[in-house]
């Protein structure tokens, strides 16, 4: 292209380019380039004018070019299909008739700051520096899966997608990508479904008070994402699923105060991942199913709740719940598993609670784990649980136990001293004593001689056997309580 072949406006460019200089076609700041199809000649610009300018352009010894517009219009499609450009492209306040190829190129950075543009193809781009759609308005998709970027991403409060409408297509997609430090997307606002999914960024994602509207479809699909440090979505408003799958967020995945809504299906999946600490602090109750199934966490913080009425838990593992609360608040969770009863939910909760110290909530778990599982068995052994519940709570209410005893002891005694069972053999059997009769009837493996010496008649009979059934019944739920609690040191 001859430079005669310019228009007054690209000429202005064309002359700041070599200087590093910025040319601001804006008659005042609060121009919205959404009006930008109107702009006339005076600030209109060519596409294929600007890649000349990129590719191949003058340059000046001493000075740093670079390409800084502000409020143009630019016509035309942005082809720069495997190019290299080695400068900083800065092209803000934008109004772009059709969406920029830069599919394989090479940049140094590239800023679109409060543009306008159909769409973005820049998959597989290598970018030196920032890329940055802070605040653009792109209705259709942004490519930048496989990207490599050196620097961050920002798309803070840019607009993506069109309302009410959910294509096919991902309207961000960074699959695959790799960022060099952070990506940072406070306020976006995506009609439409976001890919993350096997990105590698090294610093953190911020995703706070972003909206991601999918419903029905995944509003946020990061299967094996893999962040350096945090992903922060706090007052997250997703509408679809949040599938962090294989996910891999070494400190904080934080969604406090987030509102999760997927009617009817999964609103958060994070199975197989592995994260430091997963918040839903001040959350509203989400809407759909939670499935964290083999997902490790060093620290849990849900309120009860937060929690939906379906969830997925087996194979959890954490180390540390917050808040502390009682284990009947947390305990009705478990009953909420699509699989039903699965013991390692169980033993999962009682362990955390032991990890702080309350052995007490560690029991109650225990006894509602075995309380739930006796709900699977046949008849005939469900009443044999039912016995060991209300005799000692399967040993985990040693106390109920020696009451038991007690009573049971008290009633023989009595019985025993008001009415004395006579002797099999009067010359060789010892002195009656009701108190040690009665024990040794209860206790199977005590003998104190008395119950091979005398034999009671009538009801007395039946009420020996009453006492060695129940004795025996006793030291049975003990001495498997016992055995649990060894098992368990």
């Amino acid at each position: 292209m001859e430079i005669t072949d310019l228009t007054p406006a690209e000429r202005r460019v064309w002359e700041a380019f070599p200087l590093g200089e910025g040319i601001d076609f804006r008659e005042g700041e609060d121009e919205d380039a959404a009006d930008g199809a109107a702009w006339g000649p005076g600030r209109t610009l060519r596409a294929r004018v600007l890649r000349e300018l990129l590719l191949g352009g003058p340059v000046r010894e001493g000075r740093v070019a670079g390409l800084k517009v502000t409020g143009a219009r630019i016509t035309g499609r942005l082809d720069l299909t495997y190019g290299t450009v080695g400068h900083p492209v800065r092209l803000r306040h934008c109004h772009f008739e059709q969406a920029p190829d830069l599919y394989g190129a090479r940049m140094v950075a590239l800023v679109l700051s409060d543009s306008v543009l159909p769409g973005l193809t820049a998959g597989n781009l290598r970018a030196e520096g920032v890329v940055r759609l802070t605040c653009c308005r792109i209705p259709g998709p942004v490519r930048l899966q496989g990207a490599k970027l050196a620097g961050a991403l920002f798309a803070n409060g840019a607009h993506l997608g069109t309302p009410g409408e959910v294509p096919e297509e991902a309207v961000l997609q960074l699959g695959h990508a790799e960022v060099g430090a952070d990506v940072w997307a406070r306020g976006l606002v995506a009609h439409g479904e976001v890919h993350l999914n096997g990105a590698v960024v090294r610093n953190q994602v911020n995703l706070n008070d972003a909206e991601l509207n999918a419903p029905g479809r995944t509003a946020l699909h990061a299967e094996v994402l893999t962040v350096g440090t945090d992903l922060h979505a706090m007052r997250l408003r997703a509408r679809g699923r949040v599938n962090l799958s294989g996910a891999r967020i070494p400190r904080q995945l934080n969604l406090a105060y987030a509102r999760l809504s997927n009617p009817g299906g999964p609103a958060l999946r994070a199975s197989s991942s592995a994260i430091g600490e997963l918040w839903l602090r001040e959350a509203a109750p989400v809407e759909g199913d939670v499935n964290l199934r083999r997902a490790q966490l060093d620290l849990l913080h849900v309120p009860p709740e937060v929690w939906p009425g379906r969830v997925q838990l087996d194979g959890l593992g954490y180390r540390m719940l917050t808040p502390h609360l009682p284990a009947e608040r947390r305990l009705p969770l478990l009953e909420r598993d699509r699989d039903g009863y699965l013991p390692h939910p169980y033993e999962q909760l009682a362990t955390a609670y032991r990890t702080v110290g309350d052995d007490a909530a560690a029991r109650t778990v225990q006894l509602a784990k075995l309380r739930r599982h006796r709900r699977t068995l046949p008849p005939y052994a469900r009443l044999w649980g039912l016995l060991q519940d209300a005799a000692v709570g399967y040993g985990f209410r040693p106390m109920r136990a020696a009451l038991w005893l007690l009573l049971l002891l008290c009633a023989g005694t009595l019985a025993f001293a008001l009415h004395r069972p006579p002797a099999l053999k009067p010359s060789e059997a010892p002195g009656f004593n009701p108190l040690f009769y009665t024990l040794d009837l209860l206790l199977p493996i005590i003998d104190f001689g008395q119950e091979g010496a005398y034999a009671p008649r009538g009801w007395y009979q039946w009420l020996s056997y009453l006492l060695i059934v129940t004795g025996w019944v006793l030291a049975t739920t003990i001495a498997a309580g016992v055995s649990r609690s060894l098992s368990r040191q």
